[in-house]
């Protein structure tokens, strides 16, 4: 682990970096290929139109300048540990920044400034636990953010409140166990969210009450044991839902209601024993929803008359079920081990 060094080299770890050398043989080969002798400890650079596009990854020493009008920029698997706050001096017009696959455990707070038109950051793979405040300051061009697989265990509101451009916003594969009101009150026009694989045991009320036309939605691999009525209220636009691999027991009836766009919902591996009447029928029937499936697998059904609902909504969509043969009976003890659906379908 290191901070910036441009003369040292670093080796990568791991089947992410092992795949990363070899698509790096792979451009210096293309490169080669051109007529142009590569030099193994140069970042690959490409010139455009629009400007030029920078890929650093090991072996290549990262140098101290980058060409001015630099507008892609790839400094990966190099296990840094720190970035000086003047890195990205010099190259004002910067739309897209990946530094994912190092160990940064901290940026400072100035870090971003140089670049006012960055629109895709990149940190996935590092060790930040905070974001400095201040960072985004003047990033309002910034419609991709992806912290995903850090160590954040707490996020503040202020520190993303300035991105009111984002579509895009990965913080999937942390340790978050709560998350704050308002945190995304700015993000109109957020599409893609992604909280996946934190520690969420809640979800605040007014978590989606800013985004007007999310379109996915991850909550899996947290540790939700409920899901209640207002939470999706203001999503009909959402066509991906991924609640699976929570400890989901409670579904409010109006959960659902108003999804009618929905194309996937994924509900496997929760703690479902029955489901209020209506929750299904808000849904639709097969015809116009769920094109990409559905999944009720690995939940602990109590197959009786409760789920007389959720009973036809089977079988009018049943060619939109995965896993059906894992979709069974907890119980009754008469019907312990058979599967939904041929539950559903008898008279």
């Amino acid at each position: 682990m290191s901070s910036w060094s441009p003369e040292q080299k670093q080796s990568p770890v791991g089947w992410d970096s092992h795949l990363s050398r070899i698509l790096f043989l792979l451009l210096l080969f293309v490169v080669s290929a051109q007529g142009v002798t590569p030099n193994p400890d140069a970042c690959l650079v490409s010139h455009s139109g629009n400007g030029s596009s920078v890929s650093c990854q090991p072996p290549a020493r990262i140098p101290h300048y980058f060409p001015a009008d630099t507008v892609y920029l790839a400094v990966e698997f190099f296990n840094l540990t720190q970035l000086p706050a003047n890195t990205l001096q010099g190259i004002p017009n910067l739309q897209e920044l990946h530094l994912s696959s190092n160990q940064l455990e901290d940026l400072s707070a100035k870090f971003l400034l140089p670049v006012p038109q960055l629109k895709v950051l990149d940190l996935t793979r590092n060790a930040l636990t905070r974001l400095p405040p201040g960072l985004f300051q003047v990033s309002a061009a910034l419609h991709t953010l992806v912290l995903k697989e850090n160590q954040l265990k707490v996020l503040e509101a202020s520190w993303l409140h300035s991105l009111k451009a984002l579509r895009h916003l990965d913080l999937s594969g942390n340790q978050l166990q709560t998350l704050p009101p308002g945190l995304l009150a700015s993000f109109t026009d957020l599409l893609i969210l992604d909280l996946g694989n934190n520690q969420l045991q809640t979800l605040p009320p007014d978590l989606l009450s800013g985004p007007l036309r999310l379109e996915r939605l991850h909550l899996e691999g947290n540790r939700l044991q409920e899901l209640g009525e207002g939470l999706l209220v203001r999503q009909p636009k959402l066509r991906y839902l991924f609640l699976n691999d929570n400890r989901l027991a409670t579904v409010a009836a109006g959960a659902f209601r108003g999804l009618q766009k929905l194309d996937m919902l994924d509900l496997s591996n929760n703690l479902l024993t029955t489901v209020p009447e209506g929750l299904w029928m808000s849904l639709g029937k097969a015809a116009g929803n769920m094109k990409d499936g559905f999944d009720l697998s690995g939940n602990p059904w109590i197959c009786d008359q409760k789920l007389d609902d959720l009973y036809e909504w089977l079988v009018a969509n049943e060619d939109k079920m995965f896993f059906r043969n894992d979709t069974r009976c907890a119980g009754p003890k008469a019907l312990k081990g058979q599967m939904l659906l041929a539950v559903a379908r008898s008279p």
